[in-house]
């Protein structure tokens, strides 16, 4: 059987056609709540979107190391989509290790538009978070990514050389193949012009979400949040630390391999592990809570946790560190290892209900001022072309 035919160009007045990939993670985290919120806003604003999806968790070590060393695997389903939506454009998220950058040459050399777009460090570094050692690191740079060889940043020595020669190799092809770059912060994009990635090729356009609360019921929490995968880089035993401390009960949504530590730091604290909740329950989580903890040990970009908080009318107490103050602004940004501040932060918000609800209400104007369907709308239809 030949490839499938060509099926008529779209109306000239027509939105344009999508077809969205993605390299699902062993882990599960923001990156893919970001592609299902693009791909219902898109749809729900008239877009024919299909999605094109590769799973690692499904993937063999061979597998995986291939895909890496070889820019991708089997980009003829590429441009069979791409045919078979007639897309437009087609919106690439992570890549690597199974799609590469062969997937973006298949998708234009098949007709459509290309964009990348960067949630995180992974064009350059091998663990995608650029964080070891306990603090964040930007040893590679550009094609350079011997220092993660050297640092064994993958784990295995075999692994780590396998990450080292692929992202090497295949970093200059992702940006000639990409014809627009999109990153979700401003921290973001200046720490990967730092790490070889030109500035000038991205556009800065931050998470969002469909939907805005109408009102904050923060005055109400009934204790604070904290969630994510439960890892070192995401700083949640500063949460757990500064909630015992201030007397505040916390509930941990997330797992992951920090866990144990974490129960053991809250001892007979009034701490709540809830595990890996559907999206569903962690927004119940939400209306109830006083305040969101960020407390990021990485330069984390733009973590959806945050965002969903603030669409909530959720209070956020952050770190001062990536993306993050850009989100809960300066004066919700605290220095990551300050006990000290991230305690009395707690406890202000905590004994004064007043100042929870003028917080919900701020954390809800900058949402939809910046995280609000519209304007991610906007921001995606000028990349795509159809200002």
């Amino acid at each position: 059987m030949g490839p499938p035919p060509l099926l008529p160009p779209r109306d000239a007045d027509a939105h344009a056609r999508v077809l969205l990939l993605h390299n699902r993670y062993r882990a599960a985290g923001g990156e893919e709540r970001v592609v299902d919120e693009l791909e219902a806003l898109l749809g729900a604003r008239g877009h024919a979107v299909a999605r094109l999806e590769r799973d690692s968790e499904q993937a063999s070590r061979a597998q995986a190391a291939r895909g890496l060393l070889h820019g991708g695997l089997d980009a003829g389903d590429v441009a069979k989509a791409v045919r078979l939506h007639r897309a437009d454009v087609v919106h690439a998220h992570n890549v690597h290790p199974l799609l590469g950058w062969r997937a973006l040459a298949a998708a234009r050399a098949a007709g459509a538009r290309t964009v990348l777009h960067l949630h995180n460090y992974r064009l350059v570094c091998a663990i995608a978070v650029a964080y070891r050692d306990g603090a964040p690191c930007f040893r590679c740079h550009g094609r350079d990514t011997r220092p993660g060889l050297e640092l064994r940043c993958r784990g295995s020595l075999a692994e780590s050389a396998v990450y080292a020669a692929g992202l090497a190799r295949q970093q200059p092809r992702l940006l000639a193949e990409a014809d627009a770059l999109v990153a979700v912060s401003d921290a973001l994009a200046a720490r990967l012009d730092g790490m070889g990635i030109p500035r000038e090729r991205m556009t800065v356009l931050p998470n969002a979400v469909r939907a805005i609360a109408d009102a904050s019921h923060a005055a109400e929490g009934r204790y604070a949040l904290a969630a994510g995968r439960l890892v070192e880089e995401k700083g949640f035993d500063i949460a757990v630390r500064a909630a015992r401390a201030a007397g505040v009960p916390l509930r941990v949504a997330g797992v992951g391999p920090d866990e144990g530590r974490l129960r053991a730091l809250a001892g007979d604290a009034e701490v709540a592990f809830l595990g890996q909740l559907p999206a569903d329950a962690l927004a119940r989580e939400r209306r109830g809570a006083a305040m969101l903890l960020a407390p990021s040990r990485s330069d984390d970009p733009c973590p959806m946790s945050v965002v969903e908080a603030l669409a909530d009318g959720v209070p956020v107490l952050g770190s001062a560190r990536g993306g993050i103050p850009e989100l809960v602004g300066a004066d919700a940004a605290l220095p990551v290892d300050d006990p000290t501040a991230w305690r009395a932060a707690l406890a202000a918000l905590w004994t004064d209900p007043a100042a929870r609800a003028a917080a919900g209400d701020a954390a809800l104007a900058r949402a939809r001022t910046r995280h609000a369907p519209d304007a991610w709308y906007a921001g995606l239809m000028a990349i795509y072309g159809e200002r």
